[in-house]
């Protein structure tokens, strides 16, 4: 089979039979790697400073975690079937070249997200930096330098390589866990114990104020996810069965995000009766116990975990990503350090700065991009293919998925109805739900007109 050198690469090529070995238990552990993360914590505690109560928070996390969950196993059923990445299934709706809008879009996504983990390890350094060397804090630059210095030991593991973090990613998941339980102790018992911690009632007053801050929220949980649930056949194109990731995804993601959550929901809430305030950020919350060994430890154990996570779910993906632009010139090595630029270039301590400027701004903002990426997506693998695809096709020109100079132009029309629709409420107050609920709005909006565009002969 002749494959064009503009379309394929080793790393962009279907996974063989033989080498698809990843059971139940490695998506479970996959996912306890990447939900067990520092912004996970931040996502739960940021509903708590937002004026929730604990099992409001909770269940706003476990319901947003759920609806996720579905386009995930659905995008990871072709990635099973076939061994086939995501950059290579988008080409099925959106032709061979069109697969570059949302595969970009996609991935500046990914690179927003490194720079805002990365971002994150800067400030455990300078924190660390802080408590062994207070001269530190009266450096104007010191974040900086701290920010700059991790930026380059994450640059380093993507240079060598993936399998680098696969010994760090065995430690990070567990070690992060057990600094969250320890955390959870510590502040509880400076608390008086979980009943204080747990009386904290909401602060809305009526159903329509609550909902006015759940609705986006519940967007923002499903915004979270929102990046893998489009690439998870990147992982899922080493799956056994399709039992095997359906299974390891429902056991491992809503099951860790939700418990992981909790401590951050628990812990923020003991900080509010310890100091009078809600102190969303762990590594803030660190750094005002002033017990050096203990937050030493903890924020060592902080940094693996933000590098773990950052490499696994922050770069595997947008290098594939970019490599798929031009795979003869650009390697999944240099696909990895163009993240690495444009993470920085992204401005992560703004995006940081508050709680609405991460959660309704940018979680929620970015997921009226990709929800009509899934959409398209999904009607068109389930509903116009019937899960029927010509896999050689995929890597050349002029055949089945070339439509027109190799756009589906009726794909770009959808994924663009969807993103309008969404953004819509950002501009005109009155139709500001649509921008709080924009993954959905935009999922269901470029879903149906694909299905409107889209014949649906030549069923393949």
């Amino acid at each position: 089979m002749h494959h064009d050198p503009t379309l394929y690469n080793e790393d962009l090529a279907p996974v063989p039979i033989e080498k698809r070995t990843w059971g139940i238990y490695t998506y479970a552990s996959l996912w306890v790697s990447m939900a067990v993360c520092i912004p996970t914590y931040m996502l739960a505690s940021g509903l708590i400073a937002g004026g929730m109560s604990w099992r409001q928070a909770i269940f706003t996390i476990l319901l947003g975690n759920a609806i996720v969950l579905i386009p995930m196993v659905l995008n990871a059923h072709a990635g099973t079937k076939y061994g086939i990445p995501f950059p290579v299934l988008v080409r099925a709706s959106f032709g061979v070249r069109g697969a570059n809008i949302p595969a970009v879009l996609r991935a500046l996504v990914a690179c927003g997200w490194f720079g805002i983990q990365t971002w994150i390890g800067g400030q455990a350094i300078y924190s660390m930096l802080k408590i062994l060397w207070p001269a530190t804090a009266q450096m104007a630059s010191g974040i900086w330098i701290c920010f700059f210095f991790f930026w380059l030991i994450n640059m380093w593991v993507v240079w060598k390589g993936v399998e680098t973090i696969r010994v760090l990613e065995g430690l990070g998941a567990p070690f992060l866990l057990a600094v969250g339980v320890l955390l959870l102790w510590w502040v509880t018992g400076k608390a008086g114990g979980l009943g204080p911690v747990l009386k904290s009632e909401s602060k809305f007053h009526s159903t329509a104020e609550f909902m006015r801050f759940f609705i986006p929220s519940l967007t923002g949980m499903v915004g979270f996810w929102a990046t893998v649930a489009l690439n998870i056949p990147d992982f899922t194109r080493y799956a056994k069965s399709q039992k095997a990731q359906i299974w390891g995804q429902t056991l491992g993601l809503p099951t860790t995000m939700t418990i992981y959550s909790f401590i951050g929901v628990a812990v923020t809430s003991a900080s509010v009766v310890i100091f009078g305030e809600a102190v969303w950020d762990p590594v803030d919350l660190i750094g005002r116990f002033h017990q050096p060994l203990a937050a030493f430890v903890a924020l060592i154990a902080l940094l693996i975990a933000t590098l773990t996570t950052n490499v696994a779910a922050n770069v595997v993906s947008p290098s594939n990503d970019f490599s798929n632009l031009n795979p003869r010139l650009i390697s999944f090595r240099t696909g990895g350090m163009i993240t690495g630029v444009v993470g920085v270039l992204m401005m992560p301590w703004k995006l940081l700065s508050d709680l609405s400027a991460y959660v309704f701004g940018w979680l929620v903002g970015y997921s009226g991009f990709l929800g009509p990426i899934a959409g398209v997506m999904i009607a068109d693998y389930f509903v116009i293919r019937r899960s029927h695809l010509k896999v050689d096709d995929l890597y050349r020109r002029n055949g089945a998925y070339e439509y027109k100079n190799g756009f589906n132009m009726r794909a770009v029309a959808a994924l663009s109805a969807g993103i309008v629709v969404a953004m819509s409420g950002l501009l005109a107050p009155a139709l500001r739900l649509l921008y709080d609920y924009a993954w959905f709005v935009g999922f269901a909006v470029s879903a149906a007109v694909y299905l409107k565009l889209m014949p649906r002969e030549g069923k393949q």
